[in-house]
């Protein structure tokens, strides 16, 4: 897995825990419910809460089961540091409340995740300028950078028309120019994609997806690749100058977004997160497997009008996905002929659950544009070529040929 790790993504994450020693001999970090800890020497307590000494201060900016999961995702995705947070979305919002300030400006690709885009139009209202662009042409983003430009944000594969960016490129114009790089790694995973390898700054997951995998636990993630200048950045407070430059980012991340805003992750979800997360690999290679047979099987079929898949021939950057993933991924979305109603059809499913969730070990199944991006308009929806009819597909581990079968007599009916 790298030059001090001579073990492979699967068994590193699976023994992870037990490099240090863990209470009582547990095979998983025990989860550890405690909110404060205590310490025999008041000095070391003090020493804790200025940063000269590792340790934990309060459950809000810390816990040992939280820590042990964050050593976990930074194994994954070969960074220097994590910090966990209650929800993806807690993550991608401690970047405006501990790294942005008014009159900044972002850089953000325009094919989002629902919820990442009503953020962005949030921090824009409050001072921070937002410029939203095609991605998949990074000459777009390049032509949107402005000397006040402090982050780039860009996801690896986009949810749910799974348009992928020209992350490579991104990377070397923010590698050039100094500015923060942070890819949503969510759609793909560490175990199809390390941000890293493309110059990312920071990368962004969402535990309750796939990582977690279970669909039984909430968290996000933000981790530090040790590729940016932190030094550099200016809005890094004096107090976090104090620390060294590689650590100055997350420190900040730490106080800002956790101690100050409060969006912790807790232990028992972390715990859950924890476990599902070993078998990340696993599960990816038998749902890609069974997403890249379904995108096959509707491609092919005369009732459907079009499918969105990455890992098709057919895919409009499917030859950068096989430079860069190990797969086209576990999400698709495809749209039925005028003839067929999409309600119609997913009442027809007998495996394929109507639900809003993503990387479940289940197949789930939603009309967009009535759901998750009802809220942002027609219009909006059409600029991200979003039909009214696009139904989005997150492709569990079910036995393939079962799952076939099931969207089959869906169209038959």
């Amino acid at each position: 897995m790298s030059e001090t790790n001579p073990y492979g993504f699967t068994t590193t994450i699976l023994h992870n825990d037990r490099r240090r020693p863990v209470e009582q001999g547990s095979l998983h970090k025990p989860v550890h419910t405690s909110v404060a800890f205590g310490y025999g020497d008041a000095r070391q307590l003090a020493a804790v809460f200025q940063g000269r000494e590792p340790g934990f201060r309060y459950g809000r900016q810390g816990n040992p089961t939280v820590a042990a999961l964050e050593d976990k995702i930074s194994k994954m995705e070969d960074g220097v540091g994590t910090l966990c947070f209650a929800t993806g979305m807690g993550a991608i919002g401690a970047l405006f409340q501990a790294l942005l300030k008014s009159g900044d400006h972002v850089v953000s690709s325009s094919f989002l995740f629902g919820n990442t885009n009503s953020l962005w139009q949030t921090v824009a209202g409050q001072g921070v300028a937002v410029d939203f662009v095609d991605a998949t042409d990074a000459a777009k983003v390049e032509a949107a950078l402005r000397p006040d430009t402090r982050i780039v944000f860009v996801e690896t594969i986009a949810n749910p028309r799974t348009q992928v960016a020209d992350l490579a490129r991104i990377g070397q114009l923010c590698r050039e120019r100094g500015i923060l790089y942070v890819v949503d790694n969510t759609m793909t995973t560490p175990w199809l994609f390390r941000p890293k390898a493309v110059g990312a700054g920071l990368v962004v997951n969402s535990l309750t997806k796939s990582i977690g995998g279970h669909g039984i636990a909430l968290g996000g993630a933000l981790t530090d690749t040790g590729l940016f200048d932190w030094s550099a950045y200016p809005n890094i407070a004096a107090n976090f100058r104090k620390q060294v430059p590689a650590n100055q980012g997350l420190a900040q991340l730490r106080a800002k977004a956790l101690r100050d805003f409060g969006a912790a992750l807790g232990p028992e979800a972390a715990h859950h997160i924890a476990v599902g997360a070993e078998t990340l690999a696993l599960r990816m290679e038998r749902t890609c497997a069974n997403a890249l047979a379904l995108a096959r099987m509707l491609e092919a079929d005369p009732r459907v009008a079009a499918v969105h898949y990455p890992g098709l021939a057919s895919h409009p950057q499917h030859a950068l996905v096989a430079s860069l993933f190990r797969s086209g991924g576990s999400l698709l979305s495809f749209e039925l002929v005028d003839a067929i109603d999409p309600f119609d059809y997913l009442n027809r499913l007998k495996l394929g659950i109507p639900a809003s969730n993503l990387g479940d070990t289940r197949t789930l199944v939603i009309p967009v544009a009535h759901t998750i991006f009802f809220e942002m308009g027609a219009e909006r929806r059409a600029s991200m070529g979003i039909a009214e009819s696009l139904i989005r597909v997150s492709v569990g581990i079910e036995d393939t040929e079962d799952l076939l079968a099931d969207f089959r007599q869906a169209l038959a009916s």
